[in-house]
Formats: structure tokens, C-alpha cells, sequence
């Protein structure tokens, strides 16, 4: 498992100095690809060998040393390697592993023959040395797999940057582009680096980092993450970030050292694996000599019967031998990483990016999940929800701003807010680009607009048309004598007078995510017991939000330190054995991420700080992702559960019928080589997408 630990990405020099790959992990997947196909030649030809050497038995009446001849050359060519890796443990001081028990098992099976009246072993030796090199096959096929699953996202990293340099565009590799350089990305290549178009439309296929299999429609304006794969039209891209700062860097980072922060299953195997070994060897040894000692010493002869140390030793040493084989513990070494492993590369299949194994235990056992209200429940962009004409408090439109176009408003509101989107035409304000979308065709109408004054603390004063518009809050109404009215909907109201009289206002909100009301239907379904909001948005606001989307507690006007506070609250109150995740994508929710015992960010439009201090990693920003992280992580995490529980349980029963005498070697090859092929098959089942 130690080298899925390491990716390492290098320059390829040669012919194409710019050209960039990922040569060590390339050059590394095709050599174990080799080792996998000679290690399957190799049993093959064992196989054979081993047929020939039962048939020369069966055949020829050959003394028992001439025996073992044959039989060591079918032997010697499946075991070499175990053989090596033990020498070289015994060597290192750190003897007590799995090729240690397999050497010592195998080489005692082999001599037992030797003692008198003991019979051959000869084939059970070769076989349990071929059965562990079967299952050695299958792990190397397992990490295959689960290496591919994770390696796909390595294979977002680009290759190279057409830069824009002194009129011309230049190839080179995206570590020299700087922020702020403009590039130009064709159809089917990949985006080197984040940035904003400013030329060009097309569609974007995103999958590589949110899982989401239909393409993404870009335009210009619109912001664009590294890692993607541009489809259909040429786009130039005014860079926002350096590449060792971009989305790209950031998740092959981020999945390189996944397994770096361990479960607390997975360090429990490694722990139990490095005390388990030495206590079986032990053991093995005082089954092979106490019992003959007592039976030599005519102690308890009634069940060890009568004899000499010599006439025990054989039966008690081919038991013991059988009890080393059991004992391996490779079912439970190598099919709980590979579990949690798999389960990472199935997760980032789905745009979910984990960053280590530890992190699937938090999500496991969420109990509480508590939220961030702007960027992560809702859009975090303002957009015209409602039009009220005069004094008439009915609402134009409730359409979200994805829906809302000038023909769904009557004559009046389109009036109104034709003449809003004007006077706000020059400013930056969420609040101007809410009012220009919601009206698009002020931009193209002819119409005139002079003498534009921003008060601050006000709003906005305008001639359009030769009349004084004023769009502002009702200190702006106030201040020009208009008779303003409030609302009752709850949001940003924006009040607009045409020469000194109040003509109606605006309703303006932050739109709520299309999957947030599902996303928290889907955690109460899988039992979450409380969720809740924290947000520094205003009361009436935030309870809005909360109501519509089925949230159990919300809390409002908060600043970042009171955040933590109220997060330290719901840790003490969260039930026995269960955990308590944050969700946030803004700069102040990194200190809450932290604290957290499972952080959650929103990856695509998150920030830097957020995903910096975040455990998980939603790539796409989509809510409802967060009822599939639990559910891969408990799906994982009972994965894991089955290979421990199937594992202990099998070894127990054969260990116990190998140590009163009705035991054989078969067993013990099936409850060591057959129990980690099958835990290692069903630890492959994390790798699969789940829906």
C-alpha cells in the first residue's frame, strides 16, 4: 500500500522542453501493470509444475529427500519473493509480518515429512505459498483499481498555457504564466489556470472536478477553474491565479496526501497487526513444544496419549504450523486501507474530495450538520424577486433570478424597472447587476441617462430621459420629500421616485440553491438529528431562508468569532458518539471548518482560506452532496466493519479446530489466502459511484 502514497509530477525534458506530464506516476502504473502480469505467468507455470511434481509422486516411489526436490522447484518459483521479504525483515529487525509467517509456515511444512512416522506435506506447502501469492495478485489488481479511481484526477493537470505575449501567442508551461497574463484556451484543451473570460463563449466539461457529466455553458465574465476541459468554441481567460495557487494544484494536492490522516479503524489494524504477529508466533512455538513436553513427561497422558517428545512433536508441530497460517493477518492489513481507500477514489468519482481516511469516520457518524447561509444555501447573488407599483404591495414576479425576463412584468413594474436598471447602469453594487439582469434590454434601448450621483448611504440619483430618477433606501425617499411606503416582503427593499414622486420599489434577495431544501430533506432521512444555520445575514432574513428550506435552528447576525461560539455550543450539546460537520465556502468560515470535527467547503466558487481549513471538498457547490458524502462514508465505513467481522471470525474457528487435531492445512490456507481474496473483493465494492 506505502507507494499509493506518492505522485510524484515531473517535466518531461526531451524534444518538447514546455511539454509537462506526470511522468513518475505513468512510468509507475505501467510497472505495476508489468508485475501484475508476470506475477499471473508466475502462478501459472507453478500451477503446472506443481500438477507435474503430484504426478511424479503418485508415479515414482521416490525417497523423501528426492521428494522434496521436485517439490522445490514449483515452490521456489511462487516463493522466491516471500522468501526475500522475510530474510530481509529478519535482516531489518522487523521480522514479525506476513512473509515471516508464510516463510516460517511453508518451510515447516516441508520438513515435517522428515520426522518418523510423520507423513508429506509437501503439495499443502506449495499450495499455501502459491494461495498467498493469488491473494497478492488480487491486491495488486485492488490497488490498481483504486489508484485508477484516483488517478483520473490527476489526469486534469495540463500539459501547457497559449499565452498572449507581445501580440503573439507563445506555448509554455503553465508554472510561467502570471496572474493577470491572458490566455487562449481552443476547443478540447484543458484549462491551464483559473481565471474570468473576457472573450468567447462555449461549454465546459467539468466532470474531472464536480462529477457532473453535462457540459457547463461559459460565457464572457463568467469564472473558470483550472482542471476543466473547454468543448466547443475558443475562449481568452484573464488569469486570477498562479498554478501553484490554482483549483488544479489545489485538489492533486489535496488527493496526494489523502491518506495521510488516518481513521482511527485503519491505525487500530496497524497497530493490532504489529503486537498480533509477534503473540501468534509465540504462540505457534509453545503449541509445538509444551504439549510433547508434556506428553513426554507422562502429564496428562489421558489427552495428549503415551509417548516420547519425539512421538508429539511431529502431530503438535503440523499443528502448530497450521495455527501460523490461520493467524496471518493480511485479511485485516490489507483490506481495511484498501476499504477507506477506495472509498476516497469512489467519492472524488463524485466531485467529493476527501481529504483522508479519518475524516470518513466524521462522516459516518454525523448527527449535526450546520450551515452557512450565503454561497453555501444560497447563491450568494442578489436577484430581483418581487416589483410593487405604487402603493399596491402585490408581487410581480416571485421567480428566482434564473427565471425572471421583462415580459413576465406587467407595464407599470417594466416601466419601473427600466428606469432603475438605468440609473444604476454604472455601478458595481450586487445591487445595480441584480436590477440590470432582471431588466437586460436597458442596455440596448437608446434611451439617455445623465448627470449619475451616488450618495453614499442613500442610493442613486440619475436624469434618464430628461427625468430625475432616485433608486435608494427610504433615507433617500426621505430626503427628497417622496412618500415612500414599506413592504412586508422580506428581503432588500429598493424605493424609486420619478421627479420627487414615489413611484414603487423593488424586492431584492439572495436566491436559494435549487438543492438546498432537498439536501436537508436527504441528511433527516438518513437521521441527522439537528441542523442548523449560522449566518451574519439580518433576522428577518435568515429565518425566511431557514423556513423555506426546512432548516431546525437559526441564528442571524453573526460575526465570525461569534460563529465559533455558537459551534463550541452545539459540540457540547451534540449527542454521545456522534459528530458535528460545518458547511461554508467564505474566508470567515475557516476558523469553523477548523473546529468542526468534519469541515465541509464548497469548492467551486469557495475560498482559498475555506477550502484551505475544510476536510471535504464539494467541488461543484451543490448542497445535496452532502447526503451522498455520508452516505460513502457509511457505506465504507460497513464495507470496512464486514472485512473485520468476516475476517476474526473465520481465523477464530479454524484456529480453535486447528489446535485440538481437526484441523488441516486446506483450512488454514482458505482462512488466510481465501479470507483476503474475498475481503479484498469486497473492499473493492467502495470503489463503485454511489447514487
Amino acid at each position: 500500500m506505502e507507494e499509493m502514497k506518492h505522485h510524484h509530477h515531473c517535466d518531461c525534458h526531451g524534444e518538447h522542453n514546455h511539454h509537462h506530464c506526470d511522468c513518475h506516476g505513468e512510468h509507475e502504473h505501467h510497472h505495476e501493470e508489468g508485475n501484475l502480469k508476470s506475477k499471473l505467468i508466475q502462478i501459472a507455470v507453478t500451477v503446472i509444475l506443481l500438477v507435474v511434481a503430484v504426478f511424479i509422486e503418485k508415479e515414482y516411489d521416490l525417497a523423501t529427500w528426492q521428494l522434496l526436490l521436485v517439490y522445490l522447484v514449483p515452490y521456489l518459483l511462487v516463493g522466491h519473493e516471500t522468501l526475500a521479504e522475510a530474510a530481509e525483515g529478519i535482516a531489518k529487525g522487523d521480522m514479525f509480518n506476513e512473509d515471516f509467517l508464510m516463510a516460517i509456515a511453508t518451510i515447516g511444512a516441508l520438513c515435517i515429512g522428515f520426522f518418523p512416522g510423520s507423513e508429506t506435506e509437501f503439495p499443502e506447502a506449495v499450495f499455501v505459498m502459491l494461495f498467498f501469492q493469488i491473494g497478492e495478485l488480487f491486491e495488486g489488481y485492488a490497488e490498481g483499481k483504486s489508484r485508477d479511481s484516483i488517478s483520473h484526477l490527476m489526469n486534469i493537470r495540463p500539459d501547457v498555457a497559449n499565452v498572449e505575449r507581445n501580440g503573439k501567442v507563445e506555448l509554455v508551461s503553465p508554472e510561467e504564466v502570471e496572474v493577470g497574463e491572458i490566455i487562449v484556451i481552443k476547443p478540447g484543451e484543458k484549462v491551464p489556470l483559473d481565471g474570468v473570460v473576457i472573450e468567447g463563449n462555449s461549454a465546459l466539461n467539468t466532470i474531472a472536478l464536480t462529477g457532473e457529466s453535462m457540459p457547463r455553458d461559459l460565457n464572457e465574465g463568467d469564472h473558470i477553474m483550472s482542471g476543466c476541459v473547454n468543448l466547443t468554441g475558443l475562449i481568452r481567460v484573464r488569469t486570477t491565479k498562479s498554478f501553484g495557487e490554482s483549483t488544479v494544484s489545489k485538489i492533486i494536492n489535496l488527493v496526494e496526501s489523502a491518506d495521510q490522516n488516518k481513521s482511527k479503524s485503519e491505525a487500530f489494524i496497524t497497530r493490532f497487526a504489529r503486537v498480533y504477529t509477534p503473540i501468534v508466533v509465540f504462540a505457534a512455538l509453545a503449541l509445538a513444544v509444551i504439549p510433547p513436553m508434556l506428553g513426554g513427561m507422562g502429564i496428562a497422558s489421558e489427552w495428549l496419549g503415551n509417548g516420547s517428545f519425539g512421538d508429539h512433536f511431529p502431530l503438535w508441530l503440523n499443528r502448530a504450523l497450521i495455527f501460523l497460517v490461520v493467524s496471518c493477518p493480511c485479511a485485516l492489513v490489507i483490506s481495511v486501507p484498501l476499504t477507506f481507500f477506495g472509498g476516497i477514489g469512489g467519492a472524488s468519482r463524485n466531485g467529493i474530495l476527501i481529504k483522508g481516511s479519518n475524516y470518513m469516520d466524521a462522516l459516518a457518524k454525523v448527527g449535526t450538520v450546520v450551515f452557512d447561509k450565503t454561497g453555501t444555501l444560497t447563491h450568494g447573488e442578489f436577484a430581483v424577486e418581487a416589483v410593487h407599483v405604487g402603493d399596491s404591495c402585490s408581487c410581480g414576479s416571485s421567480a428566482g433570478a434564473h427565471h425572471v425576463h421583462v415580459g413576465e412584468y406587467s407595464d407599470q413594474e417594466k416601466i419601473l424597472l427600466h428606469l432603475a436598471a438605468h440609473a444604476e447602469h454604472f455601478t458595481n453594487h450586487p445591487i445595480g447587476a441584480a436590477l440590470r439582469s432582471a431588466f437586460p434590454d436597458e442596455a440596448t434601448d437608446n434611451c439617455v441617462v445623465s448627470d449619475i450621483k451616488e450618495i453614499a448611504g442613500y442610493g442613486i440619483r440619475a436624469q434618464v430621459n430628461g427625468k430625475e430618477v432616485c433608486v435608494g433606501n427610504k433615507k433617500m425617499m426621505a430626503s427628497i420629500g417622496a412618500k415612500w411606503h414599506d413592504c412586508s416582503h422580506v428581503g432588500t427593499i429598493i424605493h424609486v421616485a420619478i421627479d420627487g414622486k414615489y413611484v414603487g420599489h423593488i424586492v431584492i434577495n439572495d436566491q436559494i440553491k435549487e438543492g438546498s431544501a432537498e439536501a436537508i430533506a436527504q441528511l433527516k432521512a438518513l437521521g441527522v438529528g439537528k441542523t442548523v444555520m449560522l449566518t451574519g445575514d439580518r433576522h428577518e432574513v435568515a429565518e425566511k431562508v431557514a423556513q423555506q428550506i426546512g432548516l431546525d435552528v437559526c441564528r442571524s447576525e453573526l460575526l465570525p468569532t461569534d460563529k465559533v461560539v455558537e459551534v463550541e455550543k452545539l459540540l457540547q450539546e451534540k449527542e454521545a458518539g456522534k459528530t458535528l460537520a460545518y458547511v461554508g465556502d467564505g474566508i470567515n468560515d475557516a476558523p469553523v471548518l477548523k473546529r468542526a470535527d468534519v469541515g465541509i467547503a464548497m469548492g467551486g466558487l469557495g475560498s482559498d482560506a475555506a477550502i484551505e481549513a475544510a476536510d471535504v471538498v464539494l467541488m461543484d457547490d451543490e448542497p445535496r452532496k452532502i447526503a451522498l458524502a455520508v452516505r460513502i462514508a457509511r457505506r465504507t465505513i460497513h464495507i470496512a466493519h464486514e472485512n473485520v467481522a468476516f475476517a476474526i471470525g473465520v481465523k477464530v474457528a479454524v484456529l480453535i479446530l486447528a489446535t485440538v487435531g481437526l484441523g488441516t492445512m486446506w483450512m488454514a490456507v482458505f482462512a488466510d489466502v481465501g479470507v483476503t481474496v474475498l475481503a479484498v473483493l469486497n473492499a473493492m465494492r467502495a470503489l463503485k459511484k454511489c447514487q
